[in-house]
C-alpha cells in the first residue's frame, strides 16, 4: 500500500443521508486513511470550497484530494456545480468523481464533457454501493497521484 505524507480528504456532496452513512462505514471498515466531510447540496459544496458561510473556519474545512457528487440535489444540483468548480481556476485540479442514480446517457456525456474525472452510477443495493465504494476507495487511496494543495495560478 501506498504511503502518504497527508491523508486523502474527501468531500462528499449528496443529499442521501443513507448514502452518506454507507460511504462513511465502507471506510472506516477499510481502514482507509482519509478525511471525510459531507454536505448536502451544491450550494453548501461550493461554500465548503470557497470557506463561506458556515465553512470559513479555513483549517476545520481543508481543500479536498477528491470531491465525490450527486447530480440531484436540492438548491444547486451536481451539474450546476460541477460546472463552476471546473470553471474555477482555483478549483478545476480537483478530481470529481459522480456518483449519482443516473445512468442517462446525457449525465454521462455533459459530466465528462464538464470535466468530471469518473461516472458511477449508484447501485440500487447497500451491498452494491459497498462493493463500487471498496473500489473506489481502493482506486483513489492506492493507485492514483492525486494533485498537492497547490492552487492552479
Amino acid at each position: 500500500m501506498k504511503v502518504r505524507s497527508k491523508p486523502i480528504v474527501i468531500l462528499m456532496a449528496d443529499d442521501d443521508q443513507d448514502d452518506c452513512m454507507l460511504v462513511k462505514d465502507v471506510f472506516e471498515e477499510l481502514h482507509l486513511a482519509g478525511d471525510l466531510y459531507f454536505v448536502d447540496d451544491g450550494d453548501k459544496l461550493l461554500d465548503f470550497l470557497h470557506h463561506r458561510g458556515a465553512y470559513t473556519e479555513g483549517n476545520s474545512y481543508p481543500r479536498p484530494s477528491l470531491i465525490l457528487l450527486d447530480l440531484n440535489m436540492p438548491r444547486k444540483d451536481g451539474r450546476e456545480a460541477l460546472r463552476e468548480i471546473k470553471a474555477d481556476r482555483s478549483l478545476r485540479s480537483i478530481p470529481v468523481v459522480i456518483l449519482t442514480t443516473s445512468n442517462e446517457e446525457e449525465d454521462i456525456c455533459r459530466s465528462y464533457k464538464a470535466g468530471a474525472n469518473s461516472f458511477i452510477t449508484k447501485p440500487v443495493t447497500f451491498e452494491g454501493l459497498a462493493d463500487v465504494m471498496k473500489s473506489l476507495g481502493k482506486y483513489w487511496f492506492e493507485i492514483v497521484e492525486l494533485p498537492s494543495e497547490a492552487r492552479e495560478a
